[in-house]
């Protein structure tokens, strides 16, 4: 590959961007488990602090099975040796405690869709009070373009999400997109790694954020549809979800509360 790169048009300097990320952004090493929790104290690090409403699940190799949080401990307490591993009924299979019954809904998303392995909902404030607008998000700057038209809307609230009837309206409104805003809720976000999961969540609040603000000075102008998806694939590279974890990871770590998290 030649060194003189000004002659070359933007698609081929992408693509040689995706080829330099291909060879030189590796994995974490961190197992299934480390990832989910270090997930956990990520998000409750940057500002999914929601008492102990919220979610998260991974799909394991077991048809039926996925790993998720204890009952009773916020993010900020799950560490890899806490978590449980369930099945589609919430039967605990390893682990001591019991699963939220919420996760109900995320055993129909499972169903639904054979490429989610991982799912994270949370009640983070400023998507909490923009489902509050009854509205759906904005997604219009580079940033959040991680989202662009790659998030659903629930406008109804269906209640307490516990039963067989709310799961299949949760997984039905997502549909085959990565993410969801439930009106008078909170977000949901399938993806298929934990990493790309992690980094959607924190991308989603971030953009509820910015919409709540944008949306308070004046009227938000769209972004051009063609450049909100080349910005979303962009982003949306599994070297790049790699790099971008492992520095959230590097940041929780540095917190002394969090050095429990990756023990097994």
């Amino acid at each position: 590959m030649s060194n003189d790169t000004f002659n070359l048009d933007k698609d081929q300097l992408i693509q040689r961007a995706f080829d330099q990320m291909e060879q030189h952004i590796q994995g974490t090493g961190y197992s299934l488990r480390q990832k989910l929790a270090l997930t956990c104290r990520i998000l409750f690090d940057n500002g999914h602090d929601s008492g102990l409403a919220g979610q998260i699940t991974a799909r394991m190799e077991q048809p039926g099975t996925f790993l998720t949080q204890r009952l009773g401990l916020g993010f900020d307490e799950i560490s890899a040796n806490n978590l449980l591993l369930v099945d589609e009924n919430l039967q605990v299979l390893e682990g001591d405690g019991m699963a939220n019954p919420a996760n109900r809904f995320h055993a129909w998303v499972y169903r639904a869709r054979p490429d989610v392995r991982c799912i994270i909902h949370t009640h983070a404030v400023h998507t909490a009070a923009l489902s509050m607008l009854e509205v759906p998000l904005e997604v219009s700057h580079m940033d959040n373009c991680v989202l662009y038209d790659d998030v659903a809307f629930l406008p109804k609230w269906p209640g307490v999400p516990v039963g067989n009837e709310e799961g299949e309206l949760i997984a039905s409104a997502l549909g085959n997109k990565r993410a969801l805003l439930l009106a008078h809720h909170g977000l949901l976000v399938a993806c298929g790694s934990i990493e790309e999961a992690c980094l959607l969540s924190l991308a989603f609040e971030r953009a509820a954020r910015m919409h709540l603000l944008a949306a308070s000075a004046g009227k938000i102008q769209p972004i051009d549809p063609e450049l909100g998806r080349e910005a979303h694939d962009w982003i949306l590279r599994a070297q790049r979800s790699a790099a971008a974890f492992a520095y959230y990871a590097r940041r929780s770590l540095k917190q002394p509360h969090n050095a429990d998290c990756v023990r097994e």
